[in-house]
């Protein structure tokens, strides 16, 4: 599981022209899943994501949470994070996990940051969206779990 997180002044979605969520100040989510992800990456990922301390301070370093700030968090289902580009010129999919336990596992993600008790708005899984943000910093930030998949062998 990839989760990309950028923090935010804001960010919006929308679906056919409708805005389906957005945010003032906080995090920006993009979320992959990838074949051999489950529940565990997801609650794991989502509870690191809430913990980040990458708000900055009153001395403008960064040790602040999401809660420290009353940030709220746009989570957005990406596949084409699984994507693998190391050969020829077209993504590989191969390695995305399939539909409906990823749909599964994004529900499972934002969850569990509303069970941290942050306010999460989200896309619609499947669905051709219109991302819209300002990047803070800019500040972009790339999470897996060392335990899922890609993950270096003992």
């Amino acid at each position: 599981m990839k989760v990309l997180v950028q923090r935010v002044s804001r960010a919006s979605v929308c679906v056919a022209g409708l805005v389906r969520g957005e945010i003032e100040a906080g995090l920006l989510i993009y979320l992959g899943c990838e074949i051999g992800d489950e529940e565990v990456q997801a609650v794991r990922l989502a509870d690191r994501v809430s913990k980040l301390r990458i708000f900055a301070d009153a001395a403008g370093l960064s040790n602040l949470d999401l809660s420290s700030v009353a940030g709220a968090i746009l989570v957005i289902s990406q596949f084409t994070l699984a994507a693998d580009l190391r050969k020829g010129n077209r993504p590989s999919f191969t390695g995305a996990l399939a539909p409906d336990p990823a749909r599964a596992l994004v529900a499972r993600f934002a969850a569990r940051l509303r069970e941290r008790g942050h306010r999460v708005e989200e896309g619609i899984f499947g669905a051709e969206m219109e991302v819209t943000s300002v990047n803070q910093g800019p500040a972009t930030y790339l999470l897996r779990d060392p335990a899922g998949p890609g993950a270096p062998q003992a």
